[in-house]
């Protein structure tokens, strides 16, 4: 799997229910390394195609693939040690891997949704609010851009933040403002 593989997936995936979907709204929805994913075809379809997906909402985002790997758990114990800079993270890039929803958020101009848990383990929220930040700080309407943040007490980490029973309202909410 490639960057570019992933992004022409969603793509041509975006094509295919555009076809079939009449006039209803088209969003991307990216979970963990898929937000790269799907702020990247967000990107791409409003550069090459001059349109613009109806919204984008991150869940459990990052801010670009090296930054992530660098706070990921997982590397924690490796990253005292000489040459994981070059090892780890700049290998993600001879691989053609950059996944920057940092840079792609910027020049958005769909909704854009975040959603971090604060008892994440994998990607710090602090990752997802720093995205914010910096597509709130580029987005022409600060209104169409949001984050949502879920207290630890609810215990939804990395990967249960979809089955939070208030999500549908909350997203629901979100489009209507759009």
């Amino acid at each position: 799997p490639t960057e570019s593989g992933f992004t022409t997936d969603v793509l041509a995936l975006y094509d295919w229910a555009k076809a079939r979907s009449g006039n209803s709204s088209i969003l991307f929805w990216g979970h963990s390394l898929g937000t790269g994913i799907a702020t990247n075809a967000a990107r791409k379809l409003q550069e090459e195609r001059g349109v613009q997906v109806d919204a984008v909402v991150l869940e459990s985002p990052y801010t670009n693939i090296r930054e992530a790997a660098a706070h990921i758990p997982i590397t924690k114990i490796y990253r005292q040690f000489p040459g994981f800079g070059y090892l780890i993270l700049d290998s993600l890039a001879l691989a053609g891997m950059f996944f920057r929803s940092d840079e792609n958020v910027k020049v958005l101009a769909c909704p854009l949704l975040i959603l971090h848990a604060e008892d994440d383990s994998v990607l710090p929220p602090h990752l997802g609010r720093k995205l914010y930040e910096t597509a709130r700080s580029a987005h022409q309407d600060k209104t169409r851009v949001k984050f949502i943040t879920f207290p630890k007490k609810l215990g939804l980490g990395h990967d249960y933040i979809s089955s939070n029973p208030e999500l549908p309202a909350l997203v629901r909410d979100f489009l209507n403002m759009k």
